[in-house]
Parts: structure tokens; C-alpha cells; sequence
């Protein structure tokens, strides 16, 4: 960090001026190499706000002293110093000029001498080339707790985008339990007024349907309560076969569903099996709602590299008590989660004036989907 003031350059520039200074003195070098050395010291003490100029100023300063009478020995020592700190807190540019300056001047006392002038140009690049190094390393670990700053800001936003979108998950799933269950007991309640005054044991019959539904959502919300409950639980696998028993129970409800099952799906995966099972929950719940009593037709179709699930129901006669009562979230919440698992959904209706939801959810990863492709295309 720079001084907050001009307080600590100036103690700093006072103290290098008088240990120079004094050291010159009590060598017995005369007074003019004293201010001169003391001149050296000085420029100590704006090292880090000016470097370069403190170098110059310093190199000046030494060259006068050489022409004068000699250099120190006191200055070489000063002359590294310097040429450290232009190289740490200099440019790189400004660093090597400062060194040249310096260098300059202790090889010009060098020459009077006739001494060796290797060894000055080996230390003041030692040490210029140190306090480059110094001022890189402080850069990169700059630079790196920067990026961990960013990392751990990353961090934070995924996992408040993670809360979100598990929230919103489960709100779906919560969606399509309680929509689907309730649409059933709304439909066989509706059936069950009917047939009141007409039939009492198709009536029984009718309630125990209603009970059987509200004890299914029981179970599903008490799952999906026990999921959110327990510390890293994991929900149980859905496997294909559970479209079955869904068709299954919404046969036993009075809805007119067909199940085609085509192809082998015993090797679909647990994200892949859970989506066509949320899909068909979903078809049955829309036809329940908006055609009731018309036919339904599940179609589960398992591909080499996909699984198709169609949901197709003819037109029917709206229920009063049904109709218009959905948020849209269902199939939003649908496109949501084939999105998730890289497939596609489509809803829209039929020529006949019924209502089609289809969807392709692949059941491999798309690198090997594109090669099986390949090989098929090469086989043919």
C-alpha cells in the first residue's frame, strides 16, 4: 500500500539522507560526497510513489560523487536497493530504465577504478529482476483472490439458483399430485350424485374410488413431505411399469384409457422413466378435466436412443365442475422438466376436436445417440 501522506515519505527520506550521510562521514569522504551519498538516501523516500524518478535522482546523485572523488562502498549497496524496488513497484519499462541509470553510474566509478565491471552488471540485474518477480507474484495472487471473490460470488448465485429451481420442482410435483387426485374424486364425486338415488352399491363403489384417490395423494404428499424432510434422502426410482398401475387406477376411476406399450422399456433411465410417468399423469388429468368420459389413448414407444410418450384423448363434453379450473402450470411445468433431461413436449389439438401431448425424452447421452446413428446409417 502507498503512505496515506507526505508525513512517512518525508521520515523515510530524512533517515535514508542522514544514514548516508553519516556512513559517508565517518569514512572520511569529505562533505561533498556526504550530501551527495545524502542526496542518495533521500530518494529512499519517495521510492514508492515515484520509483523511476527516485532512481534517476539517486543515479545523478552517485555520478557526482564519482566524478567528485569516488563511489562508497556504502552506495552500492543503496544502488541494489534502489534497483529492487524500481523493479517491484515500477513498470517494466520504467524498472529497466532505473537499473540502466544506476548501472551507469557504478560502472562509470568502476571505469576510474580499472576494476571488473561484470560483477555490478550481474547483482543490479539480480536485483532488479528480483523485484520484477516480487511485483508478478503479488499481481498473480491479486488476481487469483479476485477470482476466488468471483468463484465464491458464482458460487452463491447457482446455489440460490439451484433453491429456486427445486423449488420450483417441487411445486410442480406438488401440481401434478394434487391436481390429478383431485380431478378424480371431483369426477366420481360428480358420478356418485348421480347415482345416489339410482344405485347404491355402484355408489359404494363410487366413494371407495374417492377414498382410494384421496389415499394415493396421501401417500404421494407424504413422500414428497419426507423428500424435503430427511437431510440427503433420495427419492425411489420410477420405473416404466408405473404407468401401468396409473392407467391402471385410472381405469378403476371410470376414465376409458387404452395402454399401448411398444418396444423395450425395461432399459430406460430412472430421470427418463419419472418424466413419461409425470406426462401420462398429466394427459389423464387434462382428459379428466376437459373431456370427460371420451376415450384416451396412452401410447409409451421405446426407440433405440428415445422413448416417445403420447397422450391422446377424443373430444367430450366439458365438466362444469372441471372446466377452466387449471393454473397452466402443469404443462409449464412439463416443458420445464422434459427440458431438463434434453427432450422435447408437444400440446396441441387434434383435428377431431380432441387434445394431444407428446414427447421424445432421450434415453441416452447424445454422443452416443449421434453414433448409433451413424452405425445405422452405415449398416444400411
Amino acid at each position: 500500500m502507498r503512505p496515506a501522506g507526505g508525513r512517512p515519505e518525508a521520515i523515510i527520506a530524512v533517515a535514508g539522507a542522514a544514514v548516508a550521510a553519516g556512513g559517508a562521514a565517518l569514512s572520511g569522504d569529505g562533505a561533498a560526497i556526504a550530501a551527495a551519498m545524502a542526496l542518495v538516501g533521500a530518494s529512499v523516500g519517495i521510492l514508492r510513489r515515484l520509483p523511476v524518478i527516485a532512481c534517476l535522482v539517486a543515479a545523478a546523485a552517485m555520478a557526482v560523487s564519482v566524478a567528485i572523488a569516488g563511489l562508497p562502498a556504502a552506495a552500492f549497496g543503496l544502488g541494489l536497493l534502489l534497483a529492487f524496488c524500481a523493479g517491484r513497484w515500477a513498470s517494466t519499462g520504467g524498472a529497466i530504465l532505473s537499473a540502466l541509470a544506476l548501472l551507469a553510474a557504478i560502472e562509470y566509478d568502476v571505469y576510474l577504478r580499472h576494476d571488473d565491471g561484470v560483477p555490478p552488471i550481474i547483482f543490479v540485474a539480480a536485483a532488479c529482476g528480483a523485484g520484477i518477480a516480487l511485483r508478478d507474484r503479488e499481481r498473480v495472487a491479486a488476481r487469483l483472490a479476485q477470482r476466488a471473490r468471483e468463484l465464491e460470488e458464482e458460487r452463491e448465485a447457482h446455489a440460490r439458483l439451484s433453491v429456486r429451481f427445486e423449488r420450483a420442482r417441487i411445486a410442480a410435483e406438488l401440481h401434478d399430485i394434487v391436481a390429478h387426485s383431485l380431478s378424480v374424486m371431483v369426477v366420481q364425486a360428480t358420478a356418485g350424485q348421480r347415482l345416489a338415488a339410482v344405485d347404491a352399491e355402484l355408489t359404494a363403489e363410487t366413494f371407495e374410488s374417492i377414498a382410494g384417490a384421496a389415499h394415493q395423494a396421501e401417500q404421494d404428499i407424504g413422500r414428497l413431505v419426507e423428500l424435503l424432510a430427511v437431510e440427503r434422502a433420495t427419492e425411489p426410482a420410477v420405473d416404466p411399469a408405473m404407468i401401468e398401475q396409473l392407467v391402471a387406477r385410472a381405469q378403476d376411476n371410470g376414465l376409458h384409457v387404452t395402454l399401448r406399450v411398444k418396444g423395450d422399456d425395461h432399459e430406460v433411465p430412472a430421470d427418463i422413466a419419472a418424466s413419461a410417468y409425470r406426462i401420462v399423469q398429466e394427459g389423464l388429468t387434462n382428459a379428466l378435466r376437459y373431456a370427460a368420459g371420451a376415450p384416451v389413448t396412452v401410447t409409451v414407444r421405446a426407440a433405440p436412443s428415445e422413448l416417445l410418450v403420447t397422450v391422446r384423448n377424443d373430444p367430450g363434453s366439458p365438466m362444469s365442475g372441471l372446466a377452466g379450473v387449471g393454473t397452466g402450470h402443469g404443462l409449464q411445468g412439463l416443458r420445464e422438466l422434459v427440458g431438463a433431461v434434453g427432450g422435447t413436449l408437444a400440446a396441441a389439438a387434434t383435428p377431431d376436436g380432441g387434445w394431444e401431448l407428446a414427447a421424445r425424452l432421450p434415453t441416452m447421452p447424445r454422443a452416443a445417440a449421434s453414433t448409433a446413428h451413424e452405425r445405422g446409417h452405415g449398416r444400411a
